[in-house]
């Protein structure tokens, strides 16, 4: 059973990636209702989708817009974080005065 802790970790993470993904494909976004709730659901961690789509049903019980448009969006996964840093390489301090505790090879 996740802690809470835990649902609002994977949450974010979620959404943020999707924020990251409609900014790329503005095509996906433009079939998203302006104002739609957006539930996200990955397949890939089936007991935060089901927390997921009780959470929306609640939420839509209790919503001060009634017909509030409801948009269920399935991830079948998420990619293993990589580093997008290219060449990074370890240097001197720039100012001489700076004596480091470790000196680069």
């Amino acid at each position: 059973m996740l802690t809470k802790d835990e649902i609002i970790e994977r949450n974010i993470t979620l959404s943020f990636e999707f924020s990251l993904y409609v900014m790329e494909h503005p095509s996906f976004a433009r079939q998203i209702p302006k104002g739609a709730q957006v539930v996200l659901l990955p397949k890939d961690d089936p007991e935060l989708c089901e927390i997921n789509r009780q959470a929306a049903e609640k939420a839509r019980m209790i919503d001060d817009e009634p017909n509030r448009p409801t948009v269920y969006v399935e991830i079948e996964r998420l990619r293993p974080i990589r580093s997008r840093l290219v060449g990074p390489r370890l240097v001197r301090p720039p100012h001489p005065e700076i004596q480091p505790a470790w000196q680069p090879t």
